[in-house]
C-alpha cells in the first residue's frame, strides 16, 4: 500500500481528524470548497422607553411624604397671605431648589417666588337685620360670603321675584317693570312638580335658564338690581347649606390690588323663617305658591306684600403679599418653547379655630408636581433631559378667585407667545361619588378647547401606558358646574394657550375639615400623575409644537 492510497483509506476512516496530519504532510491533496455561510446577525437593540422609565420614579410613598407634611395642622390649611401658605411656599421652592430646578424670578432675593399684593374684605362687624323691632341672627337666619351694598344701616323696601328666573316662554321680570336699584326677594331652585321641572321646554340648545344662584345673581345684575335675598323654604336643605356654607361665611374675600371688582348685586340668603317674614306670609302659602307656579308653567301673581327690613352688613378692607413658586427645567434645543405644569397649594386656612387641611384640594395636585419635577429632573441629569423648557408652577390664592394664575399670565416670566400649553393638576386624590367601585379614573377637561392635538396625546398617552378612564362630562359647554372657568388652567385658556385640567370632582370632603391625608388614595393618584408625566413627556420632546386650532367653548 503505498503513500497516498494509505492516506486516502485514513482521511476516508478519520474524516475531518485527518485534517491536521495532512497540514504536516508535503503531499497537496485539493478539496472543492464548500459555499460560505452568513454569519448569525445580532438582534436589533430594543430602543429604551425613557418616558416609561422615568414615570417609574413617580410613587405613591413619595407623594405620601410631601403631602404629609404639606396638608399637616403645621401648615394651618395654607389659606393666601397667611402663615401657612408662606409656609408651604417655602417648603415648595426649598424643594424646588433640591432638584436643581432654576428660580426664575429675577430681583428677589428668593428667585423661586413670584410675590404680589392682594386687598382683602372682610366683615366689619356681624351684620344686623331686623323687621319692626324684631331682630335675626347672623349666620342662623341669614347670612352671606360676598360684597354688600350696605355699608350703613339702610331701610329696605324689598319686591319679590319669583324664582328669578328669565327665559324663551318664562319671566319671573316681566311684571315687575324697573328693577334698577331695587331689592329684590327670590325663591331657590325652580318650580317643581312630581319631581320634575315645572318651566317650559326651550327648543333651542343653550337657551334653557340655569336656575341657580350664579344665574340669578347675573341677571338681576343685569337688570339693575342692588341686591338679591334668597329665601329656602325647605328647612332641611337650609340648614343643610347652612352647615357647608357656614365655615366661608367669615372668610375674607380678595382682589387684586386696585383692580375693579365685576359689578355684582349683593346677595343673603335667608332661612325659611325669615323669607316667610320678610313675605308677610306663612310656610303653607309659600307652598301653595310654588304649586300653582309649577302647575301653570308660567309665574303666577304674588299674593305676598313684603315687608320693609333695616339691614346693616359693612366690610373693611386691607392690603397683604403672597407668593407662587416657580421652578423653571431649561430644555435642550427647543428651550424657548416653554410647558407649564400647574397647580394651586393655598387652601382655606383656618375656620372657627379648625384646619381646613386640604390634602386632596390641592394638596394633591400640589405634590403631583413636585414628583413630576422630580421625575424630569432625573432624566436630564442622566442625559434624557425635555428639548423643550418646562416651567413648574405652583399658585397662591386659587380658592379666593384664581389669583396666581392670573397673575402669572397678566406678568408672565416667559412670554405666553412662548408657552406651549399648561398642564393643570386640581384634586387628583380621591373618589367621587358617581365612581365609587369602578376602575381608577380621571376627569378631563380643556383637552380639546383650542388644540385637537393636545387632546389626541392626552389619549394616546393613556391608551400606551396608564389605562384610565377617561370623564369629560365636565368638559360639556352646558355642564352647569362651569369647570373649565373654575380653576387656574383657565387664565392660560383666555390667552388661547392649549390646556388640559385633571381632577377628579368633588367629594364629601371637598371644602370641609375632613379633606385630610389619610383618605387620599394614593395608589390612583400616582397613576394619574403618572398620566401627567406621559402627556408632558410628548409635549416637550415632540418635533412641531401643538397646534392651535379650534376654540370651542
Amino acid at each position: 500500500m503505498n503513500s497516498l492510497h494509505r492516506y486516502a483509506i485514513l482521511l476516508a476512516l478519520a474524516g475531518a481528524t485527518a485534517q491536521p496530519a495532512l497540514a504536516q504532510s508535503k503531499i497537496k491533496v485539493k478539496h472543492k470548497p464548500k459555499a460560505s455561510q452568513p454569519a448569525p446577525s445580532a438582534p436589533a437593540p430594543v430602543a429604551t422607553d425613557w418616558a416609561l422609565q422615568y414615570a417609574q420614579s413617580i410613587t405613591q410613598e413619595d407623594l405620601r411624604r410631601h403631602l404629609t407634611v404639606l396638608a399637616s395642622d403645621a401648615y394651618e390649611g395654607r389659606e393666601t397671605g397667611e402663615k401657612g401658605q408662606k409656609m408651604a411656599a417655602e417648603y415648595i421652592s426649598n424643594r424646588f431648589k433640591e432638584l436643581g430646578l432654576t428660580g426664575p424670578v429675577q430681583g428677589f432675593e428668593n428667585t423661586y417666588l413670584q410675590p404680589f399684593t392682594l386687598e382683602r374684605t372682610r366683615w366689619k362687624d356681624a351684620p344686623t337685620l331686623t323687621i319692626g323691632k324684631q331682630p335675626f341672627v347672623w349666620k342662623r337666619d341669614f347670612y352671606a360670603t360676598g360684597t354688600s351694598p350696605f355699608s350703613q344701616e339702610t331701610t329696605v323696601q324689598p319686591v319679590f321675584a319669583g324664582y328669578g328666573i328669565e327665559q324663551d316662554g318664562y319671566s319671573d321680570y316681566a311684571a315687575l317693570g324697573d328693577v334698577q336699584g331695587k331689592d329684590l326677594i327670590i325663591l331657590v331652585g325652580e318650580p317643581m312638580k312630581d319631581g320634575k321641572s315645572g318651566l317650559p321646554a326651550v327648543a333651542a340648545p343653550g337657551k334653557a335658564f340655569v336656575p341657580n344662584t350664579r344665574s340669578k345673581v347675573l341677571l338681576a345684575t343685569q337688570k339693575g338690581a342692588r341686591s338679591v335675598f334668597f329665601v329656602n323654604p325647605d328647612t332641611a336643605a337650609y340648614r343643610k347649606t347652612m352647615g357647608m356654607v357656614r365655615p366661608y361665611v367669615d372668610q375674607a374675600r380678595m382682589n387684586m390690588l386696585g383692580k375693579a371688582e365685576t359689578p355684582r348685586a349683593g346677595y343673603f340668603f335667608v332661612s325659611p323663617v325669615l323669607g316667610a317674614a320678610l313675605l308677610r306670609t306663612t310656610a303653607e302659602k309659600l307652598r301653595e305658591y310654588q304649586e300653582s307656579t309649577a302647575t301653570a308653567k308660567q309665574p303666577v301673581k304674588s299674593p305676598f306684600k313684603p315687608a320693609p327690613f333695616a339691614i346693616k352688613a359693612a366690610r373693611q378692607q386691607e392690603t397683604f403679599a403672597t407668593e407662587n413658586v416657580l421652578g423653571f427645567l431649561e430644555g435642550t434645543d427647543k428651550k424657548d418653547e416653554i410647558l407649564v405644569i400647574s397647580s394651586h397649594y393655598d387652601h382655606l386656612g383656618i375656620k372657627n379655630g379648625v384646619v381646613f387641611n386640604g390634602a386632596d384640594d390641592d394638596g394633591s395636585g400640589t405634590v403631583s408636581v413636585l414628583e413630576l419635577a422630580e421625575a424630569f429632573t432625573k432624566a436630564k441629569a442622566e442625559g434624557h433631559g425635555p428639548r423643550r423648557s418646562i416651567l413648574f408652577l405652583t399658585v397662591t390664592g386659587e380658592e379666593e378667585g384664581l389669583f396666581g394664575s392670573e397673575y402669572y399670565t397678566d406678568h408672565p416670566i416667559f412670554p405666553l407667545e412662548q408657552t406651549i400649553a399648561d398642564l393643570n393638576i386640581d384634586m387628583v386624590g380621591r373618589t367621587d361619588k358617581e365612581h365609587e367601585g369602578k376602575p381608577n379614573y380621571v376627569a378631563l377637561v380643556g383637552s380639546d378647547k383650542l388644540s385637537s392635538e393636545l387632546h389626541a396625546i392626552n389619549e394616546a398617552a393613556n391608551q400606551k401606558y396608564t389605562k384610565l378612564d377617561f370623564d369629560y362630562h365636565f368638559n360639556d359647554p352646558n355642564d352647569p358646574e362651569r369647570v373649565y372657568y373654575r380653576s387656574d388652567h383657565y387664565n392660560f385658556a383666555k390667552h388661547k394657550i392649549p390646556v388640559i385640567f385633571y381632577t377628579t370632582g368633588d367629594h364629601a370632603d371637598y371644602h370641609q375639615p375632613t379633606d385630610d391625608v389619610e383618605k387620599i388614595e394614593f395608589d390612583k393618584l400616582q397613576t394619574r400623575a403618572q398620566l401627567v408625566f406621559y402627556t408632558a413627556w410628548e409635549l416637550a420632546n415632540r418635533d412641531n409644537r401643538i397646534v392651535v386650532d379650534s376654540n370651542k367653548p
